[in-house]
Formats: C-alpha cells, structure tokens, sequence
C-alpha cells in the first residue's frame, strides 16, 4: 500500500504527460502557460492575502480579539454557546490558520472530550474562512463588488457556530 501511494503522484504527472503526447500537446509548453496564469492569480490575489493575515495578527497581538471575546460571552451564554470558543467564532471568518490556532489552544487548554473542545472542533469543521475565500475567489475571479456574497457567507457562519454547539450539547448531553 505504501508503495503505491509513493507512487501516485509520479503516476499521474507521468500518465497526464504520456496522454498529452498522444494527443499531440506540447507537454512542456502547456505547463509553462498554466504556470504563468497561476502566478498572475497569485499576484492579484496577494495584497488581500497579505492584509487579512496581517490584521489578524495584529488584532491577537493587542488582545482585542480577547477583549471581543469578553464582551460578547454574556449573549453567547445566553445561545447556549460556550464563551471560551468567541475569540475562534470571531478568528475564523478571517483566518484559518489563526482559528486553527486557537482551536488548538482551546482544544488543549480544556480537552478533547470537554464540551468546548469538541465545540471548538465542530466549529472548525462547519464553518468558513469567509474573508479569506472571498478575497481569493473572488480576486481571481476579478469581481470588485461582492454585493450580498459577504452577508449571506457570514450569516451561514453564524448558523455553524450556533448549531455546531446544538449538535455538541444534543449529542454529548453537555
């Protein structure tokens, strides 16, 4: 089994490369041109990439983002949503990294198996990088005006974070 998946990704360059040679591509000359694309996508989409990670950096380095999470615990507990999980419900739109980060800190400072930690982990697995995707989808798409793309994702955010702690509290009785 190892063998093979050693083997798979030199098996499929090797069988993309010997099907275009049958059709009569130049091989060579279509990777260069799609290497060239991506690079033009990459330097559209670069500046947002490089802002959103920054800010998100910033805002944990001045504990804003902790500041956020303390103001807002009074309605999450109120929604039956844990309030050690605001600062990931308010990271994750922006970065996943960041919310992986603090996923991970959740995850480790209150366990597996704790209510948060496993809410912390449907929240992760339910919701978006919503700014994130729409600066990269969208510049490299080319679209300026995202109209109601940004409401209704962070609307379906929400709805993760909340049923995500429904789930938890429903399946694991917290």
């Amino acid at each position: 089994m190892k063998l093979v998946l050693d083997l798979l990704v030199p098996g499929i360059i090797a069988g993309v490369s010997v099907y275009g040679m049958a059709k009569k591509v130049d091989v060579y000359d279509a990777l260069l041109q799609g290497a060239a694309k991506g690079l033009e996508i990459l330097w559209r989409i670069l500046p947002a990439l490089v802002t959103l990670l920054t800010v998100v950096a910033m805002l944990r380095a001045s504990g804003a983002l902790e500041l956020a999470a303390q103001a807002l615990a009074p309605v999450m507990d109120l929604l039956g949503i844990p309030s050690e999980t605001v600062g990931l419900m308010l990271v994750r739109p922006v970065s996943g990294s960041a919310a992986l980060g603090v996923g991970s800190e959740l995850i480790t400072t209150y366990g597996p198996d704790s209510t948060i930690g496993r809410t912390a982990a449907v929240m992760l697995g339910s919701t978006e990088t919503t700014f994130y995707t729409i600066a990269v989808y969208f510049g490299a798409a080319g679209i300026k005006k995202t109209r109601y793309a940004v409401p209704a994702a962070l609307c379906a955010d929400l709805a993760g974070f909340f049923f995500a702690a429904v789930t938890v509290r429903l399946l694991f009785g917290a």
